[in-house]
């Protein structure tokens, strides 16, 4: 069992959902003998199992998906017990509210307020120990895979350059690093290993999980025996890219080489994921619109009255979509009317003092955003995806950083992966940065990954995560 969890960080985040909707559903049962406690009717009109089961089922998956909006379940998560607590508490409400429209909508799954109200408390003590304790237990050493770097040069370096904090490592433990001829040293001494006896059967010895090869140069040099013996031993043999590509959510540049993208998974462009993305992104746009419109009609109105009606409540500007072509993005105008009257594209920065009052807001809040629902219709943007970027941006950024010109092989979007992983970027080492978030989204993007990046899009509205 423990080498089972030990092998793969998402497995810890099965075990925490499973335990947790396990919990919640039990709180429902809970709540139903301690509100009926005595009554020569105990379970009331919950007598039918397969009753109460039901709608306990509803109510663990609504809270479950107000939790994961407010990121409960990324493992990159830095937070403290606390900051747990008061995102389980968020998510709780969240939760609620859903359940609100729910019942609304669907009486007979709804459950009486007074056992809702006692399921939610014992729902929220129970998980938030429940949850505290699975990650107390994530971040123990004897419970983390093992890994061992095979290399000693610049690339291995990177794990430690790029792992520092506990957090970076919550899912593996470093063993050490070996060091392979021909290499020029940039591991420090005291992490380097000398093996006294063949790469797999030390590996087994010291119940190795994984084996990163992070060598610098591997024509000729690699010990292809021996990692091959590895696996047949049961022991993970990963390329340094798709280590760091699965344990930090994000493509590495600097590890990245054309012959690890071209020959890598990824890049799903089947026609069945064509078709349920526009199937997603059209539902979404709509459900949205209708939804929202009297916000935006707010929204508008706000605008209109700061400016007195001088100047137009939508701004238009040129961006870069799928495959290069340019389009007419639309959104509603947060700065002055003469913000770039010299015709110079400026990137936006902190404190900007071309943003109006309501444009603050608006911004903070993604208002503003809300009428790339049209730019969505019209097929010129998806809902889940890159942001697309100004052109003379592009002409500027896509010289400088490579693999740059990937981001639009899928169309641009509303929201995305870097907007949830990376703050706003206003210069050439933000953009890179946050193209590294946004060529994971480009290689591994389906459907399950665009409705997890939605729901977690809640968490960066309310926490104003990112905006300027």
């Amino acid at each position: 069992m423990v080498r089972f969890l030990r092998q793969h960080s998402r497995r810890w985040r099965v075990v925490l959902v499973l335990g947790e909707m396990l919990l919640l559903l039990g709180s429902v049962f809970a709540a139903v003998q301690v509100r009926y406690a005595g009554s020569p009717y105990p379970f009331s009109e919950y007598a039918e199992l397969n009753t109460i089961l039901m709608r306990g089922l509803i109510f663990a998956l609504f809270l479950l998906l107000g939790m994961t909006a407010l990121g409960l379940y990324q493992a990159q998560l830095r937070v403290s017990a606390f900051g747990v607590i008061a995102r389980q508490g968020l998510g709780f409400l969240l939760g609620w509210i859903g359940l609100a429209m729910l019942y609304y909508l669907l009486p007979v799954v709804q459950i009486g307020r007074g056992l809702l109200a006692l399921s939610m408390a014992i729902g929220f003590v129970t998980v938030c120990a429940y949850h505290l304790g699975v990650r107390r237990l994530i971040d123990a050493d004897a419970l983390k895979r093992r890994v061992l770097v095979l290399g000693g040069g610049w690339r291995a370096a990177e794990v430690i350059e790029r792992m520092r904090r506990r957090s970076d490592r919550r899912g593996f433990v470093t063993v050490g690093f070996v060091a392979q001829p021909g290499e020029t040293g940039k591991v420090p001494a005291a992490r380097l290993l000398t093996l006294s006896e063949p790469l797999s059967q030390w590996s087994e010895r010291e119940q190795v999980d994984e084996v990163v090869v992070g060598v610098n140069d591997r024509r000729g040099t690699l010990p292809m025996a021996e990692l091959l013996a590895c696996r047949e031993r049961g022991i993970a043999v990963t390329e340094l890219s798709t280590f760091f590509e699965r344990e930090s959510g994000c493509v590495p540049l600097s590890v990245t080489n054309p012959s690890w993208l071209v020959f890598g998974s990824g890049f799903d462009a089947s026609s069945w994921r064509q078709a349920s993305k526009r199937g997603f992104d059209v539902g979404m746009a709509v459900a949205l619109a209708v939804v929202l419109w009297p916000v935006m009609l707010l929204t508008a109105l706000a605008i209109a009255v700061e400016s007195r009606g001088a100047g137009p409540l939508l701004y238009r500007q040129q961006r870069v979509g799928e495959r290069g072509r340019c389009f007419e993005l639309i959104k509603f105008r947060s700065m002055s009317v003469d913000a770039e009257s010299d015709g110079v594209a400026r990137w936006a920065q902190k404190n900007d003092a071309r943003v109006t009052r309501v444009g603050r807001f608006i911004r903070k809040t993604r208002l503003d955003e809300l009428p790339q629902l049209w730019n969505v219709l019209r097929g010129e943007m998806s809902f889940i995806g890159p942001r697309p970027e100004r052109p003379q941006f592009v002409n500027e950024l896509a010289p400088a950083i490579p693999y740059y010109y990937l981001r639009h092989a899928v169309k641009p979007g509303l929201t995305g992966w870097a907007q949830l992983r990376y703050p706003y970027g206003a210069s050439v080492n933000d953009a890179a940065e946050k193209l590294r978030y946004d060529l994971f989204y480009v290689k591994n993007h389906n459907l399950l990954f665009d409705l997890m990046i939605l729901i977690q899009t809640v968490e960066v509205v309310l926490f104003g995560h990112g905006a300027r």
